[in-house]
């Protein structure tokens, strides 16, 4: 890049200007600070985060790991993170943000990077900081480390099915079943299950003292339409109130419907539409 670029590479010493940026929106930055609070900002292992800084002041930044998010990023900053990563070429996995960024962005290094393998362009954001309108089902719990076998096949079938994909055809599933191992060992990993199977599953993937973001909703194919979903989820939510964060965040694909009418019973409402473009 250019000495004169408005874009650099930040570090400790921009904690708390990113900070203020992330405190800005504390539901929809929920994953990056979280990433920064386990990592710190200058994490290494192909992960950086960006500024865009105007007369000194950093004013925008860009997470740039396997998932490239941008945050607070207007159309000058935009403009300044596509042309840096477009000179860097793409290293990510997917872009996931504001609609408007992200579509603004994907425009501009689409020449350079290629087409996407699938993109979701308007994934609603719901939130909720209440107990949930509907009874949890007392059967949701914490799974066990000595459930673990039993838990990664289903999170395998999920990721595959939402993002369409295998999580684990790149190093035998190693990485991804030490991130559930994680999820496991920390008790962000919520489950119902019977006789062996998992019936019902969520996890909890980021977490700040400020909110924290479910995902990896799945019910078994087999017991679909059982009503399943609403209480589980409402257990997910009782546990993560109460124990985790006061404000529990999500994002669901606008096309899906059943989901979308499950989390509204359960009491979750809108707060923001992020989009992602998956590679």
């Amino acid at each position: 890049m250019l000495r004169t670029s408005p874009v650099r590479i930040l570090g400790e010493r921009d904690r708390e200007a990113v900070r203020a940026l992330l405190d800005m929106d504390p539901v929809g930055n929920v994953f990056v600070t979280s990433r920064l609070m386990a990592a710190g900002i200058s994490a290494g292992n192909g992960t950086e985060v960006w500024g865009h800084v105007e007369h000194g002041r950093l004013t925008a930044l860009c997470y740039s790991g396997a998932n490239l998010v941008p945050v607070n990023a207007g159309p000058t900053a935009i403009r300044s993170f596509a042309d840096h990563a477009r000179w860097r070429g793409r290293r990510c996995s997917s872009i996931v943000g504001p609609v408007d960024a992200v579509n603004d962005f994907w425009q501009q290094v689409t020449p350079a990077w290629g087409p996407a393998r699938a993109i979701r362009a308007s994934q609603p954001v719901l939130e909720i900081s209440a107990a949930p309108a509907v009874p949890a089902d007392p059967q949701v719990r914490r799974v066990r480390r000595t459930e673990l076998d039993i838990l990664v096949p289903a999170c395998v079938a999920m990721f595959t099915e939402e993002v369409g994909v295998p999580p684990d055809s790149g190093d035998g599933g190693a990485m991804y079943r030490a991130r559930i191992e994680e999820l496991v060992r920390t008790g962000r990993a919520f489950a119902r299950i019977e006789d062996g199977r998992v019936v019902f599953k969520a996890e909890i993937g980021a977490v700040t003292p400020q909110a924290c973001q479910i995902q990896g909703v799945w019910v078994h194919p087999d017991l679909r339409g059982q009503g399943h979903s609403v209480p589980g989820m409402a257990a997910v939510v009782r546990y993560a109130l109460a124990e985790i964060a006061p404000r529990v965040t999500l994002y669901v694909n606008d096309f899906n419907t059943p989901a979308r009418a499950a989390y509204q019973r359960v009491g979750f409402r809108q707060v923001g539409e992020v989009m992602s473009v998956l590679f």
